[in-house]
């Protein structure tokens, strides 16, 4: 099998169910549980593994090495959930890599009856989770945005996601029409208190699960690409250890928020470290791997769809 495959197969399925009762020691229940799939499935996909020879003394399949990185990075960050992907090589796209499972995670996450409020930042990574799932037979769910979606030239901003899953899924959402960057902290608070703008801030605020990407603060960092924070400012929140951003919010190698005017000016909810509910990152890539683990130690997101060269540099990181 190509070791660099993207697209997750029915052998993948029974790689990751045999991994999870053979090595993992799971119950079949448990796995039914862990992949969102019914018990029945689950033993089938147990039975395939090793049917097919997947199962000896260890995991015969590419995707074996992954399950050990999601193991040991859940107890390195104490992750609710980790998801990680084989790597497409040097030179390819990180976001391409992990978009099948990130949108796997999102399609187990539409079947969950209790999950009710959705909520998603923006970013390349988000958007090829939003372009790869396939919509799922999935209850009254309500999708709805973190963070404004005006860009500084009055466009929409170029990577959206809700829009893209609300499709799909013939769903409501609720976008937050604000600029995505204020330009007085007086323009901001008059935005988040009207009426609309209000409703959708508490209903992300409230959310069952949230996705976001995560962004780099180095020279080629997607705020500056994108026109959100001039070189000046960028240069002076890297001055004060800007490690990397969520929703636009940017924090230090601790994953603490910076106390910056240019943090005070984001138009939407910032997504508070500590959550009780899932919070998951989707992210990949070497230039991201100082802005992920800040996050993960600041217990900003509580679990994390990546690849497993950022998932081996992550765990040498430390």
């Amino acid at each position: 099998m190509n070791r660099f495959d993207p697209v997750p197969s029915l052998q993948d399925e029974a790689a990751r169910a045999g991994w999870l009762y053979y090595v993992g020691g799971l119950t079949q229940d448990q796995i039914a549980a862990e992949l969102g799939v019914s018990r029945q499935r689950a033993q089938r996909l147990v039975s395939r593994a090793r049917e097919e020879g997947l199962i000896h003394v260890r995991l015969e399949h590419a995707i074996g090495a992954c399950l050990d990185l999601e193991a040991r990075l859940a107890r390195r960050f104490g992750l609710i959930r980790c998801r990680v992907s084989p790597g497409l090589g040097g030179g390819a796209d990180p976001a391409r890599a992990i978009a099948p499972a990130a949108a796997a995670e999102l399609e187990r996450v539409l079947r969950m009856p209790e999950t009710r409020v959705i909520a998603f930042g923006t970013g390349r990574a988000l958007r090829a989770m939003a372009e790869q799932f396939t919509p799922v037979e999935a209850g009254p769910h309500q999708i709805v945005s973190l963070l404004g979606n005006i860009a500084p030239d009055g466009s929409a901003t170029l990577y959206d996601v809700i829009s893209r899953i609300a499709e799909k899924l013939n769903a409501t959402y609720y976008p937050m029409p604000v600029p995505v960057i204020s330009d007085t902290p007086e323009e901001r608070e008059f935005f988040m208190h009207l009426r609309p703008i209000r409703a959708v801030f508490d209903l992300a605020k409230r959310a069952d699960v949230t996705f976001v990407g995560v962004g780099q603060m180095g020279p080629d960092a997607p705020l500056a690409l994108d026109g959100f924070v001039t070189r000046e400012e960028l240069a002076e929140l890297q001055a004060q250890g800007a490690a990397g951003e969520i929703a636009s919010w940017v924090y230090d190698d601790e994953g603490r928020y910076i106390e910056n005017p240019r943090n005070a000016l984001v138009g939407g909810v910032r997504v508070e470290p500590g959550q009780s509910h899932p919070v998951i990152a989707v992210a990949a890539g070497p230039a991201k791997v100082r802005a992920i683990r800040a996050a993960l130690v600041g217990r900003i997101v509580n679990c994390l769809v990546t690849d497993e060269p950022t998932a081996l540099a992550l765990l040498e990181a430390g």
